[in-house]
């Protein structure tokens, strides 16, 4: 995937880069069959459709659903969205009396906006702490839960810190209390083993872009034993069973599609892989640099996603202007235009000059050894630059 002079890219969770078999696969639905999967009058039609259902199939697949249970959308802020307010908004028609809805202070913005945006419909938003790891304590979301609630929303694995919570867990008392369980599997499908039929889940948000598949698509998993109803966001077509209208983009679907079928054959190979190159790069990075701290749960965690926090007093933001050989990030990809630390760090009790010395790691399919190797040398220069600058600053 590397070509000469480009930058060494680490910043596989902010985006994942488009698989070549992938993007095989899409490659004749721009050129070749470019029809509408809707018009099912004509041959080529019935292709696009067909080829579209193909995708739906592989979607389910690997999340273990009905390809009846998937709703395409544009991605998994959509599908967050959809989730949340959905579910809020039909149940409140339907005459639920229930107004608490649950989430964490670590999810994603487009989870804690959702949330907070139900208030001004007389919805309860309720966001939990989680501990220094980035764990949700279960008795917390107990306790929360005793009052009656409609939704609970628990990322399946942080976007920043690489944590995995414990979704058996929390899924089964949220179904214990009557209440309905979303999470974003953004950053988890793929990554970890989801299965809705061991996992009590209602709804599971989807990104393409994340698992090597295509931007501007994504899923929704929406449970049909028990039927799980939503309101739809907008009116249109009636496409997707009526929950988002709206043409189909048959070869983002393709793509996401084949994505979803490499990352459920592939998940294993992938994990040992990753794990492999996070531990050449942590050895590496050690030899160069002591005292760099991992943030997070370290053993609940998938393997690709490093946020450390480096010694000294150090700006991350002058690291990176540092490292014009490397891609990394300080944060969440949808945070970055922000001036303040990163909220899931303030959340998990970094301090907020810490929190600025904080930088994300994330390793993926394609990353080589030499990649991260040579990664090490950079971080440990930037670093060293970074402190030299701060001294000269501060004298």
């Amino acid at each position: 995937m590397a070509a000469a002079n480009r930058p060494i890219y680490l910043d596989n969770h902010a985006t994942t880069p488009l698989d070549p078999r992938v993007l095989a696969a899409m490659r004749p639905w721009w050129e070749e069959n470019f029809a509408n999967p809707h018009s099912a009058e004509h041959a080529l039609g019935r292709a696009a459709e067909e080829a579209v259902e193909e995708a739906r199939r592989h979607v389910a697949s690997l999340l273990g659903a009905d390809p009846r249970e998937i709703i395409f959308t544009s991605g998994a802020t959509e599908s967050n969205n959809l989730a949340i307010k959905g579910a809020a908004r039909f149940a409140a028609r339907q005459g639920d009396e229930r107004r608490r809805i649950i989430t964490l202070a670590t999810e994603h913005k487009c989870v804690l906006e959702s949330v907070r945006d139900l208030e001004a419909e007389g919805f309860e938003p309720v966001i939990l702490p989680v501990g220094p790891d980035g764990l949700l304590e279960p008795d917390r979301l107990r306790e929360a839960l005793s009052v009656p609630t409609l939704l609970v929303s628990v990322m399946a694995v942080n976007n920043e810190i690489g944590v995995v919570q414990d979704l058996a867990t929390l899924a089964a008392l949220a179904k214990e209390a009557g209440a309905l369980f979303h999470t974003d599997a953004a950053q988890g499908a793929g990554r970890i083993a989801l299965d809705v039929r061991a996992l009590p889940a209602d709804l599971i948000s989807v990104s393409g872009h994340k698992i090597y598949g295509p931007k501007g698509v994504g899923a929704l998993y929406v449970r049909r034993r028990p039927r799980v109803r939503l309101a739809p966001l907008f009116s249109g077509g009636g496409q997707e069973r009526g929950l988002r209208s709206g043409t189909l983009p048959a070869p983002l679907l393709v793509g996401l599609g084949e994505a979803a079928r490499l990352a459920l054959a592939e998940r294993e190979l992938d994990e040992g892989r990753i794990a492999a190159q996070r531990d050449r790069f942590l050895a590496a990075l050690a030899a160069h640099l002591p005292g760099v701290r991992l943030n997070g749960s370290p053993g609940q965690r998938v393997p690709g996603n490093l946020s450390l926090t480096f010694p000294g007093g150090v700006s991350a933001q002058s690291m990176l202007a540092a490292l014009t050989e490397l891609c990394v990030s300080s944060g969440s990809a949808c945070s970055s235009a922000e001036v303040e630390p990163s909220y899931v760090l303030r959340a998990i009790g970094l301090d907020e000059a810490a929190a600025r010395a904080t930088l994300r790691i994330g390793i993926g399919r394609f990353t080589s050894p030499a990649d991260v190797e040579r990664a090490a040398t950079l971080l440990a220069r930037a670093w060293t630059h970074a402190l030299s600058e701060t001294r000269d600053a501060a004298e």
